[in-house]
């Protein structure tokens, strides 16, 4: 195959001056006062593309597993919240290839700017870690969007608070919260009786989401 020496050529100045803009797509996040904003962020796959269409012929990324042949770092010490639910430092470890360079880059599990807890950790979540890591790793090494970052709102970008996402994603955080409760030892009925309610009437609620979703979908199906 034949060497793009331009590629092979450039410096971290020239990728770092590669405008990516039109290639990111919007997160909502939040900034440091909790105000509602908009953040870009480069999906793993258009980082890819924008590296070929430079020139690059081999572009990859791959986990790294340890001793335990699982990708997912994990610390020893576990942490537990006032309301029972249990974490540790979660991370993900990539090797990234770009032609002739080969190096590796660390992230962890976020939800937003709050760690990822274990009763939210899920394999999309550690993909999702996985591609940032790609994505940061080559804005690290070779500058390839590295301007994305250099603004106050570092780490925003990465957001998944279930607040911003859709009815699914809502019906997610309200399931989570009250497996929390369960977990705490609370039975149903106690969690009935606390929101002063009946169990059938807490089935309902979750029973709803299900409505409303398909109501969200059947209202964006209407053509004008």
């Amino acid at each position: 195959m034949k060497e793009n020496k331009a590629f092979k050529d450039m410096t971290f100045e020239d990728f770092s001056k590669v405008d990516v803009t039109p290639h990111c797509d919007k997160r909502k996040a939040k900034d440091d006062k909790g105000k509602e904003i908009e953040v870009l962020y480069l999906n793993w796959a258009k980082c890819k593309q924008i590296l070929h269409d430079l020139g690059a012929q081999k572009v990859y990324f791959e986990p790294v597993t340890g001793a335990d042949g699982s990708s997912l770092i994990k610390s020893d010490a576990v942490f537990t919240d006032k309301n029972g639910v249990s974490n540790r430092c979660y991370e993900v470890r990539v090797k990234i290839v770009v032609d002739d360079l080969e190096f590796e880059s660390q992230f962890p599990l976020m939800n937003g700017s709050n760690p990822v807890k274990d009763n939210s950790l899920t394999q999309q979540r550690l993909w999702n870690a996985q591609t940032r890591a790609f994505v940061k790793g080559v804005a690290i090494h070779i500058g390839l969007g590295f301007s994305l970052w250099l603004s106050d709102y570092e780490g925003m970008e990465d957001t998944d608070d279930l607040s911003f996402h859709s009815l699914t994603k809502v019906r997610q955080r309200f399931e989570e919260t009250y497996s929390s409760k369960l977990r705490l030892g609370l039975s149903a009925a106690e969690i009935a009786k606390a929101l002063s309610m009946t169990v059938d009437e807490v089935k309902a609620i979750f029973a709803n989401f299900d409505t409303l979703i398909r109501f969200e979908e059947n209202l964006k199906a209407i053509k004008v």
